[in-house]
């Protein structure tokens, strides 16, 4: 997910009212709407059909022990008897085994689904986690599935360009553009935007958030299970949220993971705004780390000297780009990377040095362009993320108000402000009518106990959604990795956290109250280069 929250700090932002900037919202649909009468008939037609599991469609290079099957569902749940999407979902049956007692049987407790965020992330890989030690009790009582959502390859793919052309490399990356800059980007945004609505036509309204609940519910259907047991990582958080809000009776187990803001108010432009200051705290922990082993990495012993040197090789870059294809875009992205997860820190700090000290490789590695395959799941990828997101909710449709509010947010946090907003501005540009966000909000006894999981430093999801959504779905529980950053913690290596996840996913046991662990360790450096 690239979202988050805003009106931080003093509240120095001054956001234009979205209602006068966006184009007309749908109301979301009541209970007894066209679209909740078509869920229910989708959702009896899947149980009756079950899914045929069988081989998994080889280009996802998915291993043999997977099998892999089919699920339709309705493009448009008000005409259940319309067009339909085939969604593709992999599934590796529970092991029954202990890994603490190997003479004991583990009784199953059915599937446990799981999706990986985005939008547009696939789950399909998401049974091989059965091999991991950390998630191997888990394994042993639940069948892991995973898939993949509408838009998503192989189900019904997306697509808004040529694969070919969506890596644009090398390219600048300024803090400070220029008129000219944000006029050559406002234009590329549009065109990409007028590019999803040429190529997906009629269909691409209906690539939003409550559509993909609503095919989760039909998924849960089609497996047979009477309630649905779920995790959901990063924008999965949302994806469960609003599955929760609208079948709050159908709900098992239900874990959030690196938590999205769903006050309505931030989907999706505040929680950009607040995901781009939350980023450069992240940078700076990660130049302290750095600093920290200057004896390792030469790249200076204080974070303004790292700063430093992050900065000339930009500069370098720009003038000569490394191996024809890195330049100080393709650098910053991988130092983004780093700052949802803390284990690529090593690594970029690396090849940092290496660059500096005149070996290019191993940042061409990095931060290189990607092959012909890896750029079509990219692109892919990239147009599920722009649909659901433009779809969800309103965007201010005015570019002023994005120039206002990012300049002044880049003072203070320049490493991803920008990147964030050619991102996400094609949805200023979006020509289809947007959903209105759901006000997620349920009461004592209509939803089960569900487990919440943030590390408190965690950029991509702010520490605040965490605390959102445990306002709003009573019976929440809250377990917090104090100090700590990483993107998704469930199944990590923090015992203290994974020993919560194991407790609420076998047996429904959940702390008294909202708790916390220890964080994790840092990582250790790589050896000099």
């Amino acid at each position: 997910m690239r979202a988050a929250a805003l009106y931080s700090a003093a509240g120095s932002l001054l956001l234009t009212t979205l209602a006068t900037t966006a184009p007309a919202q749908a109301a979301p649909p009541a209970p007894g709407s066209a679209e909740a009468r078509g869920t229910a008939v989708a959702a009896g037609r899947a149980a009756a059909a079950g899914i045929a599991f069988g081989d998994c469609p080889k280009a996802e290079d998915l291993p043999g022990g997977m099998r892999c099957g089919t699920v339709k569902v309705p493009l448009d749940y008000a005409h259940p008897d319309g067009k339909q999407l085939r969604l593709t979902v992999s599934r590796v049956r529970a092991t029954h085994k202990d890994p603490r007692n190997p003479k004991r049987k583990v009784p199953g407790q059915g599937a446990l689904l799981y999706n990986p965020g985005g939008p547009g992330g696939s789950g399909l890989h998401f049974p091989l986690v059965g091999t991991v030690p950390a998630w191997k009790r888990i394994a042993g009582a639940y069948d892991l599935v995973g898939y993949a959502p509408r838009g998503v390859a192989p189900s019904a793919p997306l697509s808004c360009q040529d694969p070919g052309d969506f890596f644009k490399g090398p390219r600048p990356a300024p803090t400070q553009p220029s008129d000219a800059y944000k006029k050559e980007r406002a234009a590329e945004a549009e065109a990409y935007a007028r590019g999803c609505a040429e190529r997906a036509g009629e269909s691409l309204r209906h690539y939003h958030s409550l559509n993909n609940a609503r095919d989760l519910e039909v998924v849960r259907a089609a497996l047979g299970e009477e309630r649905l047991s779920f995790v959901g990582a990063s924008y999965g958080t949302y994806l469960g949220a609003l599955y929760a809000e609208l079948f709050p009776a159908r709900v098992r187990r239900m874990v959030f993971d690196s938590v999205v803001n769903p006050d309505p108010a931030m989907v999706w432009y505040r929680n950009n705004l607040e995901q781009s200051e939350a980023f450069e705290d992240r940078w700076d922990d990660f130049k302290e780390w750095i600093a920290g082993h200057d004896a390792v990495y030469g790249l200076g012993d204080t974070p303004r000297q790292v700063q430093n040197s992050y900065e000339e090789a930009s500069e370098r870059l720009a003038a000569e780009p490394a191996g024809g294809t890195v330049g100080p875009a393709q650098l910053q992205g991988a130092f983004l990377r780093a700052g949802y997860y803390d284990d690529y820190w090593p690594h970029r700090a690396e090849a940092l040095s290496a660059y500096l000290k005149g070996d290019p490789q191993p940042l061409v590695d990095q931060a290189g362009t990607r092959t012909a395959k890896g750029a079509k799941g990219a692109e892919n990828a990239n147009a599920v993320y722009t649909a659901v997101e433009c779809n969800d909710a309103a965007w201010p449709t005015d570019f002023e108000v994005w120039d206002r509010d990012n300049t002044r947010l880049a003072r203070r946090a320049p490493f991803e402000t920008w990147d964030n907003v050619w991102t996400n501005l094609p949805c200023a540009y979006w020509r289809v009518p947007r959903q209105r966000p759901l006000d997620v909000r349920t009461v004592p006894g209509e939803l089960p106990p569900t487990l919440i999981l943030a590390a408190e430093r965690d950029a991509a999801t702010p520490y605040e959604g965490a605390l959102e959504l445990r306002r709003r779905l009573s019976g929440s529980v809250l377990v917090t990795e104090r100090d700590a950053g990483t993107h998704g913690v469930a199944g990590g290596p923090n015992a203290c956290v994974n020993g919560h996840l194991e407790a609420y996913l076998l047996q429904g046991r959940l702390p008294a109250r909202n708790t916390s662990c220890a964080p994790r360790p840092e990582p250790e450096p790589s050896p000099a280069p």
